[in-house]
This record gives structure tokens, sequence and C-alpha cells, in this order.
């Protein structure tokens, strides 16, 4: 009985441990979130359900990860439907042992929260919103990322590179 009752608790702890959480924030959330993060932010918006967005995450975890050191911070922010909060979102991102913070935008109209993001945003994604505080760099891009784009894209966040 008692090796039961260990094997459970053991169960539990490494499960609760891998678990993800997913936060649930509304606009004004992500936005005072960029506004007082120091960090150097990569944000991309996304959707389980968005092919481009799956095809793009592995290496936008992989190049932001090896630019940590210098500050650059990654945050998922999820599109996904209601229905799909929190339980598809977090098993879709343990299954890929995704690390960065995720968090589901609860919003539904896509023509109220958009213009908050950029202006131009139409609401397709992927989109990725690149902020830099400190040197006021701030650009936003509304496409699937390839590798050596997003690579780029962080080298002129962090200004190891001219424009």
């Amino acid at each position: 009985m008692k090796q039961l009752l260990f094997i459970s608790v053991l169960i539990l702890t490494i499960t609760s441990v891998d678990a993800q959480p997913i936060k649930r924030w509304k606009m004004d959330d992500l936005l005072q979130y960029a506004d007082t993060n120091d960090s150097v932010l990569v944000i991309n918006f996304w959707a389980t359900f968005c092919g481009p967005c799956i095809a793009e995450l592995p290496y936008f975890h992989s190049i932001t990860n090896k630019y940590k050191k210098q500050n650059v911070k990654l945050l998922l922010v999820s599109l996904d439907f209601k229905e799909y909060y929190p339980k598809r979102i977090r098993d879709f991102a343990n299954k890929r042992k995704y690390t960065a913070e995720i968090v589901w935008l609860d919003e539904e109209k896509p023509d109220d929260f958009c213009p908050r993001i950029d202006k131009n945003w139409t609401g397709s994604m992927p989109a990725t919103l690149f902020i830099n505080k400190k040197t006021g760099y701030r650009k936003f891009v509304e496409a699937e990322m390839k590798p050596e784009d997003l690579e780029k894209e962080i080298k002129l966040l962090l200004g190891q590179i001219d424009p």
C-alpha cells in the first residue's frame, strides 16, 4: 500500500513539473507586459490549428534560446479558440517540450485587438512583434518567418547589424 501511494505521488509530481502553465491574458495584460519588461522581446502570435505557425515554432525556440544570454525573451501568444484553452494548447506545448512562456489571448474581436498590436495587422497568422525598449526598436512582421530571417531580425533587434 505504501509503495502504491509513493508511486502515485511520484507520478503526480513528475506530471505537474512537466506541465506547461498557460496563462489567460487580456489585451491590456499583453500591452503591460511589453511596456514593463526589460528583456528584448520576440512576441509570436500563433495557434495550434495554423500550419505555418506550427512550422516556425521549433526554430523560434532554438534561435531565441541561442540569444538568451543577451536578454532575448520569446513569448508565445496563442490565438486559439476559447474551447482550446487551456488543454489543447498545453498538450501541444508539452508534446513538443516548449519552454518559452505561453499565454492565451482571451479576446474575441480581432478588429479590436489587432490594431492595438500594429495598426496594419489584418489578423493573419503567424505574426511576430519585435521590441527592444532600450534602443526603441520595434517591428511587426505579419508572415511566416524563415530561420535566417528570424535570426537577422534578432540581430537587428540587438543592434548587432545595421538595417
